[in-house]
């Protein structure tokens, strides 16, 4: 099981949009949703034209838990 934390906004219509990255594409899964009402303006600044879920990298950078990387000269 692998959880994913975002801060999101949902839209007028009232769907929560959730991107996923690229390998859960085409696959079964089953989702569990805890929403917590946020004060305004707690939000990230939006995605720039990158693409990338805003707080990604942030979330991500050191993530690394297996074996030692290791780049070739």
């Amino acid at each position: 099981m692998q959880s994913i934390h975002l801060k999101t906004t949902v839209g007028a219509d009232g769907v929560l949009r959730v991107q996923l990255p690229p390998e859960y594409q085409n696959r079964e899964l089953e989702a569990i949703v805890i929403l917590e009402l946020l004060p305004k303006g707690e939000l990230d600044p939006p995605p720039q034209a990158s693409g990338w879920q805003p707080g990604f990298f942030k979330e991500v950078v050191g993530a690394w838990v297996g074996e030692p990387l290791v780049r070739d000269d």
